[in-house]
């Protein structure tokens, strides 16, 4: 189903749901249909083995000292972006009541609107919230509000009066450019078997090495934290010899495809129709609270509308789909920092999610 999913994106109607919807949906109905189980011993290794795997794999070319170096005034904006991120889960937290396990859907919906859905697994695994029916019920909220602020960030820009208030002298250059929209970011990478044996290499021995070091604390979830951050300081130590090897994100982006499709497998209908309108208005909250409050400190500090927009992308999508944004609309110079700040969205965004979730816990 995950293959399936993956492969399905590439026609029209997939396009328009996404490869982890149709892993989720396709996992759900086989599962409610009784034709899978909706608990086995090898959905167990999905959580212990792929997803602490997928983390590092993902993160291959977090060089912070570049993230912070290139990506200038979009930075900016995608700092104000997670602030408004946290703020927004706070408020919704107290104007929302989630029940028992409140705190660690807070945790988990302010990570990923600050790195995007790769943090929605890592902090899913870092506060223990192990329940497919709730992990199913907040991504199908997620989705469904993520389609609708995603259309609403494709219009901001041509919205008149916030032209007149804001700077937008990258979307004048790309209406004075004839270069066509939707032109590729660049070559796929071309995948080789040193290159996948030594990606494997090193995200099994950090995962191996930072789940040693929870050990040693004795802190439940802090395995998935030290994997991060063992990873970040490889990749700013050595960008060159850590972002040449191709391949490892591939790898990674297939794990988490496998990851969804699991959380799809042990979901219950009837639990994600309870859950799914209140986490939906729950994380609706979040991004009007982080949309409203990103736009009233870029314009205080005077950033261009386009930097604005791709900043909150970066927070909500990850690198993928702010780059892809970015070309969409011909913001060509903002491109690489789409990159680089969707980039430390991954490699931030679940400490601030597990530490704003044992705050309100």
């Amino acid at each position: 189903m995950a293959a399936f999913g993956l492969w399905a994106e590439k026609t029209k109607w997939g396009s328009r749901l996404s490869a982890v919807v149709i892993a989720i949906l396709g996992t759900f109905i086989l599962s409610n249909l009784w034709i899978i189980p909706t608990d086995a011993p090898v959905y167990n290794v999905v959580w212990t083995y792929m997803v602490p795997l997928a983390i590092p794999l993902l993160l291959f070319k977090a060089n912070l000292a570049r993230i912070i170096k290139e990506a200038g005034p979009t930075m900016i904006a995608f700092g104000f972006g997670a602030i408004g991120t946290v703020l927004g889960t706070l408020l919704a937290f107290y104007l929302i009541p989630l029940g028992e396990e409140g705190w660690k859907l807070a945790g988990i919906f302010c990570s990923t609107y600050i790195g995007g859905s790769m943090n929605y697994v890592a902090a899913s695994e870092a506060l223990q919230l192990k329940s497919g029916d709730l992990l199913a019920a907040g991504v199908a909220a997620d989705n469904l509000v993520m389609t609708l602020y995603f259309l609403l960030l494709f219009a901001l820009p041509s919205i008149g009066f916030l032209k007149k208030i804001f700077r937008s002298r990258h979307a004048e250059k790309a209406a004075d450019s004839s270069e066509p929209s939707g032109q590729p970011l660049e070559k796929p990478e071309q995948l080789n078997l040193l290159n996948l044996a030594k990606a494997l290499a090193i995200g099994t021995a950090l995962c191996a090495i930072g789940y040693c070091l929870a050990d040693l604390t004795g802190i439940k979830g802090t395995g998935i934290l030290f994997i991060t951050a063992l990873v970040v300081i490889l990749a700013t130590a050595f960008p060159k010899q850590m972002g040449a090897i191709s391949g490892a994100d591939q790898i990674g982006t297939f794990l988490m495809q496998v990851f969804f499709a699991t959380i799809g497998a042990s979901a219950n209908i009837f639990v994600v129709l309870k859950f799914g309108p209140v986490l939906f208005a729950f994380a609706g909250l979040i991004l009007a609270v982080h949309l409203i409050f990103l736009l009233a400190a870029g314009k205080i500090c005077r950033l261009d509308l386009a930097e604005i927009v791709i900043a909150s992308n970066a927070n909500m999508g990850g690198p993928t789909t702010a780059a892809a944004m970015a070309v969409a609309r011909r913001w060509r110079a903002l491109v690489i920092p789409a990159i680089l700040c969707g980039t430390l969205g991954y490699a931030v965004a679940t400490f601030i999610g597990v530490a704003v979730g044992y705050w309100l816990k």
